[in-house]
């Protein structure tokens, strides 16, 4: 009998393909669909530069030489999905070898006991991240089996975790917003490509943010103790992926996350949660927000299409990417 993943993958390969022959690729990518006064070429432009910067500087184990972030397979996730957000077809496509050549990678980093993938949580979430984005997509029969690993690993990992949720390893007793939220968001991202994600998983996690929450709306790292932006923009995309939007909750913490300053050592992070925090909090705050991260991004730009970070050109420029991808709305996760 044909293994269930596999049958979902042929099916949704199926779909893509008809999709292919009925529209033409560039209806995929129709930027700013939500009214906004930006010029698309603009963003494309720079979006294209920064593609080609990754592909570019990949290695041919499908990783990235600027160490040691870019040779986490956590970095090559988020590297595979700022390529998967701009639509292009990922079989056959101007960065399809840079996509095979990732997925390589991060399949070469798993585990096939366990499903780990990496050497952290963090590692872990992003990399499961890329492989939810990844499946019906590219025709690798390898990511579904792998997908289900990554995701049971982290399943059973909350489970063992008195606070149901998640830090550093798959055996922490203790627990982080930061690595949390990767994990969250893999769940989210697995549920959009069709697994059973167990609602009552989503619900402790969320319970587990919400016990972080100051009474300012931001969030803390262990607790509800020295809230910050990134953390709190973190929480929000949780919120709202669960459906939290109208929550007093989730509108504190916005509120917070417009007050507070940015002007650290995790900009790229921030970038990365904030772009979607604003995109679901409302049209109005998005097209704000995406006007002045436009600009910022194309000044700090580098002339090789890359940009720079505290954890490296690969991770600060698939961050400053995913965060202008919201104007494509192609991935899943990407839609409010």
């Amino acid at each position: 009998m044909m293994p269930t993943c596999t049958i979902k993958h042929l099916i949704a390969s199926l779909a893509i393909l008809v999709s292919m022959l009925a529209h033409d690729p560039m209806e995929a990518q129709q930027l700013f669909t939500g009214q906004v006064d930006l010029a698309a070429k603009q963003v494309d432009r720079l979006y294209v530069k920064g593609l080609q910067f990754l592909s570019s500087s990949q290695t041919q184990r499908g990783n990235w030489n600027d160490r040691p972030y870019g040779m986490e397979p956590g970095v090559a996730g988020l590297a595979l999905v700022s390529i998967l957000a701009h639509g292009d077809d990922p079989n056959h496509g101007p960065y399809a070898i840079a996509v095979k050549r990732t997925l390589d990678f991060i399949l070469s980093e798993q585990n096939t006991q366990t499903g780990y993938i990496g050497r952290t949580m963090y590692n872990h979430g992003f990399a499961t991240l890329a492989l939810a984005e990844a499946y019906g997509t590219v025709l690798d029969d390898r990511v579904g089996p792998a997908l289900e690993l990554a995701i049971e690993l982290i399943l059973n990992s909350q489970s063992r975790n008195p606070q149901n949720a998640w830090r550093y390893s798959p055996e922490s007793k203790d627990a982080d917003t930061t690595v949390s939220g990767a994990q969250m968001v893999a769940l989210f991202a697995a549920r959009n490509a069709g697994l059973s994600i167990p609602q009552e998983a989503i619900e402790k996690g969320v319970a587990y943010f919400l016990s972080c929450q100051s009474a300012d709306g931001g969030f803390g790292y262990t607790s509800s103790s020295g809230p910050n932006g990134p953390r709190t923009a973190i929480a929000c995309l949780v919120l709202a992926l669960a459906k939290r939007k109208e929550t007093a909750a989730f509108k504190s913490a916005f509120n917070f996350l417009q007050r507070a300053s940015q002007s650290n050592s995790y900009y790229h992070y921030y970038l990365y949660y904030g772009s979607q925090a604003f995109f679901h909090a409302s049209p109005e705050a998005w097209n704000a927000w995406n006007r002045e991260n436009l600009a910022e991004l194309i000044k700090s730009q580098n002339t090789d299409g890359s940009w720079d970070g505290q954890f490296g050109s690969t991770f600060s420029t698939a961050a400053s990417l995913l965060s202008l991808a919201l104007n494509y709305r192609f991935l899943p996760i990407y839609e409010r």
